[in-house]
Order: C-alpha cells, then sequence, then structure tokens
C-alpha cells in the first residue's frame, strides 16, 4: 500500500512520485497570498536525472511518498566524475554519478558510512550521517581583537565546499559540519 503525503507534510529531504518520476524537495515555502489561497512554493530535483525545477502546489495536494530500503555502504573514491561506493553487505563495488547524489558530494569523504536509498532495486541517491567531521584547507587569518566582525570568516573544507567559520579556525583543523543545513557546529574532538 502506497504511503500519501499532502503539502502539510512537506519537509526538505521528502522524496514523493509527481508528474511520472521521482521528486525530491530541496527547498519548499508556503506562501499566503493577498485576496486569493496560499500556495506551497517548491524547488524540486528529480532524483533519476539529476534535473532541478521550481513548482507551486495547493494547499492539501495528495502525493505518493516513495519509502527507500537503506543499504550500508562506505564510500571509497572518486573515479573521474563518478563515485565509488562499497556495499557493506556483499562488499560489491558501486558507481554513482553526481546527477544521483546531488547535493550530497558536498561532505564525501573517503572510508565515510552511508545508506544507500534503493527503491524498486534501483539506487536513487544516498543518505548521509547528520554530521561529518572535514579539514579545513584555506580560510583567511584571524588577528588579535577581530570581535566587529562578529559571524566568522569563510572556509573552504577538503571537499571544496565554502562554510562560514567563527573567527579563531585556522587551517589545518577540523570541523563538524551539519550535512542538512551545510553549517559550522564546532571544532572536531581530538
Amino acid at each position: 500500500m502506497a504511503q500519501v503525503v499532502d503539502t502539510t507534510d512537506f519537509y526538505v529531504g521528502l522524496k514523493f512520485r509527481w508528474q511520472d518520476g521521482i521528486w525530491e524537495i530541496v527547498d519548499y515555502d508556503h506562501h499566503k497570498m493577498g485576496r486569493g489561497g496560499a500556495v506551497v512554493r517548491t524547488k524540486l530535483r528529480n532524483v533519476e536525472s539529476g534535473s532541478t525545477v521550481e513548482n507551486s502546489f495547493k494547499p492539501g495536494e495528495k502525493f505518493e511518498r516513495i519509502i527507500y530500503e537503506d543499504k550500508p555502504a562506505q564510500y571509497s573514491y572518486k573515479d573521474g566524475k563518478d563515485y565509488v561506493f562499497m556495499d557493506l553487505a556483499t562488499y560489491d563495488q558501486l558507481t554513482l554519478s553526481p546527477e544521483v547524489l546531488g547535493e550530497a558530494t558536498k561532505y564525501l569523504v573517503e572510508d565515510m558510512e552511508i545508506k544507500l536509498e534503493v527503491f524498486e532495486g534501483k539506487i536513487m541517491g544516498i543518505e548521509l550521517p547528520k554530521s561529518v567531521v572535514l579539514k579545513v584547507v584555506e580560510t583567511p587569518p584571524s588577528f588579535k581583537g577581530d570581535t566587529v566582525s562578529g559571524g566568522g570568516k569563510p572556509a573552504t573544507l577538503e571537499t571544496g565546499i565554502t562554510v562560514t567559520v567563527p573567527v579563531f579556525v585556522e587551517p589545518g583543523e577540523e570541523i563538524v559540519v551539519d550535512t542538512r543545513s551545510g553549517l559550522y557546529l564546532e571544532r572536531a574532538k581530538k
């Protein structure tokens, strides 16, 4: 039996069937219009092709939620533009394209354990851990008494992603990053 969700159940990462495809919510916003009714504006990613679209739905529209079978795997290495994983149950090597992985490529480090999201025998994507430890490759130097900037400074991490970090973080340090929001959480514990 298919599980049904409507627009009030939307969240980032929800996958559902729409227009003969499987789509993942990248971003959404409930928007109330003046005299008219409300709409739910979404940015969606086609799980199979990697393409993105923006679409508005009426409140209460119903969709078939896609439930994945999770298979444990480990990220091994990048091969050209593709990413190679090892199925931890069978030890088979699996190659996935950046289109299938989407934003997850920003957080992949060697030997990271993830879950393969399998639907009807096909790998549709991966589920990352909630946070990951990444090394700071480049960040501007901080100087004594730099409290005026308050927020922080940009830091480029080993995977190429740039996040805002506190001014005391230096190149070479490892930090914990939230994979759902892309935000700095803390310095990594040694």
